[in-house]
């Protein structure tokens, strides 16, 4: 059989079971996979253990679950095809939290269908793209009986707290993730219609501040005025982390930041991305940030601060006088290359403790981090890729996208191969992927199924190097 006669074989029948693979997606999205949660630690082996099951049930017999300290990283392989090249395919099947709850339309892994959108926690993040690479998987094998490439699959469940220990994975199975590419599906397009590659994520530090005044708490009529507030405290400190022009305050912070280019600029400055979009899709009244950057430059290539959460006192309903005797808050930093999560937590918990006052003490907890990485894609691998998605969507041209978020997984198995990572995702920005109501469009993910078929083929023409 020819060579486009068999793609174009495992296209329809991607294309015939479109509705199949909507409903076996959501049977995977109905599993509680809350890794930062310990209430939920069954659940989610009960999700590796699944991804196990359905890599096996689609035809890849070589699988393992592979125990780690924390959440199972799932290993399969399907190297059959000898001389071909080995791409390794990376996701995880950890989910964020999914308060506040009562926010959600529906319950969140009670998954519904709406409007072409599938609405439930993990449903874009990233279960829906994992589970396309599986389809496709499937439809290769289900078709004609083999891949056309050799495939190796690594699904890990602490993308979301940080990928704590996936480093010592990768150290102790060098061998098992050799590849040629490496491909992860976990990355936004930059619009509908419009599939993209991303060649730069942002990485990540994130700290908790806890600040105590007293012992226990105390009525606020007998000891307000007399003795100090956390709370106040709190609020003071936080608010010496940025200047009025968005900068950081935190020495050093800039010092290793790597500049962007001005051919670069001049490329994100073409992308078709609107302003008013961002409005829109968020709700928000007006777009903030560091001076002197556009809007795509402060979300991609720019570090930022941010709180992710504050609290202390009495926060229930009704009247409670009390000053309380500790207040706490949050925050992460998204870093940009050069940036080392290890140096700036030091240096944003050695400036959070120095702005404590005489009466307060201020620990710094680092919670978690992962470096940035950055390609500048120019291998012949990324051309393979952009012609398959060019296929799976049926368009002339794809975007070259940087995005804001961090996966830790990327920069270490680029450090780890030495090889291309394609970050080809199928989700949309405006897609809910932390926050309630998550949701994946329908369409994206079978398209997204179609262009992972055609990607293997693509990617088959790589030189292997053994």
């Amino acid at each position: 059989m020819p060579k486009e006669r068999t793609v174009e074989t495992v296209i329809d029948h991607i294309d015939r079971n479109r509705d199949r693979y909507v409903r076996e997606l959501i049977e995977l999205v109905k599993i509680p996979s809350i890794s930062s949660s310990s209430k939920h630690r069954l659940d989610v082996r009960r999700c590796a253990e699944y991804l196990q099951h359905e890599l096996e049930r689609i035809g890849v017999r070589k699988t393992r679950l592979f125990e780690t300290d924390g959440h199972p990283v799932v290993y399969a392989e399907w190297t059959e095809n000898a001389g071909a090249p080995t791409v390794l395919i990376y996701g995880h099947y950890d989910v964020q939290p999914v308060d506040p709850l009562d926010q959600w339309v529906t319950p969140p892994f009670e998954p519904d269908v709406r409007n072409g959108r599938l609405y439930g926690r993990g449903s874009v993040d990233d279960k829906g793209q994992v589970f396309a690479h599986l389809k496709a998987v499937e439809a290769w094998l289900q078709q004609t009986g083999t891949l056309p490439l050799n495939l190796k699959f690594l699904f890990e469940g602490e993308e979301e707290i940080g990928s704590a220990n996936l480093d010592g994975f990768l150290r102790d199975n060098a061998a098992l993730v050799r590849s040629d590419c490496v491909v992860v599906s976990d990355t936004p397009m930059l619009a509908r219609g419009l599939p993209s590659i991303c060649y730069g994520l942002r990485g990540l530090a994130y700290l908790q501040v806890d600040v105590r005044a007293c012992a226990s708490d105390l009525h606020s009529g007998s000891f307000g005025g007399v003795i100090g507030n956390p709370l106040h405290a709190l609020v003071h400190i936080l608010d010496q982390l940025k200047d009025q022009s968005g900068r950081i305050r935190v020495p050093g912070f800039y010092d290793k930041v790597l500049p962007l280019e001005s051919d670069e600029r001049a490329a994100l400055a073409a992308l078709p991305f609107v302003e008013q979009q961002v409005l829109t899709d968020t709700g928000a009244q007006a777009l903030l940030g560091e001076e002197g950057y556009t809007t795509l430059e402060r979300l991609w290539a720019r570090p930022t601060l941010d709180l992710n959460g504050i609290w202390g006192g009495f926060i229930e309903e009704g009247a409670k006088t009390v000053i309380p005797a500790t207040a706490h808050a949050k925050l992460s930093m998204r870093l940009v290359p050069e940036q080392d999560p290890a140096v700036i937590s030091t240096a944003a918990a050695s400036y959070l403790r120095s702005l404590a006052p005489a009466w307060a003490t201020v620990d710094v907890q680092v919670l978690h981090g992962g470096q940035s990485w950055y390609d500048p894609h120019t291998d012949p691998t990324f051309d393979l890729a952009a012609a398959a998605l060019c296929k799976g969507f049926g368009v002339e041209r794809i975007a070259y996208i940087r995005e804001g978020g961090s996966i830790p997984f990327v920069r270490t198995i680029a450090d780890a191969t030495h090889r291309p990572c394609l970050l080809i995702g199928f989700g949309l920005p405006d897609e809910c992927a932390h926050a309630p109501n998550e949701w994946l469009d329908l369409d994206n993910y079978h398209k997204g199924i179609r262009s992972s078929a055609y990607l293997y083929d693509e990617l088959s023409q790589l030189p292997t190097l053994g």
